[in-house]
């Protein structure tokens, strides 16, 4: 009776081992993001050759955003977003609140997405103008070993409209980096 109670606790064991070492792909669940984004503009003073350490882009606006959202499936997922923007050659700051929408074209090892969003920007601050914006995307997400976390990577094109009655706009293109916790 010792030895097969002996057995019923090592076979007991092992598959409670081996069961914890098969790990699941997850595809579905609340994810966190953080991305860093910038503005690219041709340096107009440029020229080849040059000895005045000039680039030929110039970094014209800084994007930090944070999102938390709900992946419901490899392909499909949804964002609330809360951005600071800065466009350093206006003068310009934004606090925008939104939710975007990403769907995955290619869903394999590695991910090609195009993403889109639309809220408001809020009135924070003195400082800070209110209005209302849009934004669309292209990218490619990559993951760790684990498949969980994952680094993405694109161009997002963004729209702004604020100031009396939104008759003021900007536009501009970005290229963005996030990393995304799941």
């Amino acid at each position: 009776m010792k030895v097969f109670f002996v057995l019923i606790l090592i076979s007991l064991f092992a598959s409670t081992y081996t069961y914890s070492q098969n790990t699941t792909e997850k595809t579905s669940g609340i994810f966190y993001k953080i991305s860093l984004a910038t503005t690219l503009t041709i340096n107009e003073y440029y020229t080849i050759g040059n000895d005045d350490d000039e680039t030929f882009f110039q970094p014209s606006a800084l994007f930090v955003n944070n999102t938390v959202g709900y992946q419901f499936d490899k392909r499909a997922s949804l964002g609330m977003n809360f951005e600071y923007d800065w466009h350093s050659k206006q003068g310009l700051h934004f606090f925008p609140a939104y939710l975007s929408f990403q769907y995955n074209i290619i869903a394999d090892d590695d991910n090609v997405f195009i993403r889109g969003g639309y809220g408001t920007l809020l009135g924070v601050g003195k400082s800070f103008e209110k209005g209302n914006m849009y934004k669309f995307g292209l990218g490619f997400q990559t993951y760790d070993k684990n498949f969980k976390n994952s680094f993405l990577i694109g161009f997002d094109f963004t729209r702004k409209r604020f100031g009396y009655k939104t008759l003021e706009g900007l536009s501009s293109i970005s290229i963005f980096l996030e990393f995304m916790l799941f």
